[in-house]
């Protein structure tokens, strides 16, 4: 059961944020837009406004607080990777893979499936909806995006930002188009993508993968100082919006 309490929503065994077309704007679908690695913070919210804006009923889901990384967490953990203190910042990397722990056991994952799950559950009954959901990310999220796709033929368009195929992946079961979005200086998730796109051809995915020069992991996140690129975050924001628009016209 889900309940909602202003822009909150309270599900089974987690929250989440909801944004909605202002006013009579025409409701275009519905999207899961899924956290970075440091939760449910504001700028998830404030991404979920702008989808919102280009008129979609959008939840963005606090997976992460059942792993251990609440909003509040995340915010010090950001706060740590942005601080001007060299002894601060290195506390980052060992209090992250504390913290990340809980999220790398196999159940965790099984249970922030059936969690977005429950999102799509929630959007697919809203006025206007009707059918049209899509799924994006941003790294875990981008993961998660991807999960979800694969697991829920409800959704009609996907598109991670940043994020890999999870291991445990069934490609057979993408019934979208899948865009997917990197910088070219993300090495690890560069490296793996030619896999990924094989694998998602041997599928008969409908697959395509941008790559951005001169931009790295999270390029995207305006409060992200080590790594937003404002030109490329303008051109891939133009790409997923022409592509939920094309695709779920």
């Amino acid at each position: 059961m889900s309940e909602l309490k202003g822009n909150s929503i309270e599900f089974d065994g987690f929250t989440g944020y909801v944004s909605r077309p202002a006013g009579d704007a025409a409701v275009k679908g519905g999207l899961v837009v899924i956290h970075e690695i440091w939760g449910l913070v504001d700028h998830i919210k404030d991404v979920a406004d702008r989808f919102a804006a280009e008129g979609y009923v959008v939840v963005a889901p606090d997976i992460l607080s059942h792993g251990g990384i609440t909003p509040e967490v995340g915010d010090e953990l950001q706060r740590l990777r942005e601080s001007a203190d060299e002894e601060e910042r290195t506390r980052l990397q060992p209090l992250m893979r504390e913290k990340m722990a809980p999220v790398h056991e196999p159940a965790y994952a099984s249970w922030a499936v059936s969690a977005l799950k429950q999102v799509v559950d929630w959007l697919a009954v809203q006025p206007g909806v009707d059918g049209h959901l899509a799924v994006t990310g941003f790294c875990f999220g981008g993961t998660y995006s991807f999960a979800l796709a694969a697991a829920d033929d409800r959704i009609r368009a996907a598109a991670p930002f940043y994020g890999a195929p999870p291991q445990e992946t069934d490609f057979q079961g993408f019934a979208c188009p899948v865009r997917a979005l990197y910088g070219e200086q993300d090495a690890r998730l560069i490296d793996g993508l030619p896999e990924v796109e094989k694998r998602m051809s041997d599928a008969g995915v409908d697959f395509e993968a941008t790559v951005y020069p001169d931009a790295g992991h999270a390029f995207f996140n305006d409060t992200n100082s080590h790594a937003y690129v404002p030109e490329v975050a303008g051109a891939a924001w133009q790409k997923v919006t022409g592509f939920f628009a094309e695709t779920l016209a």
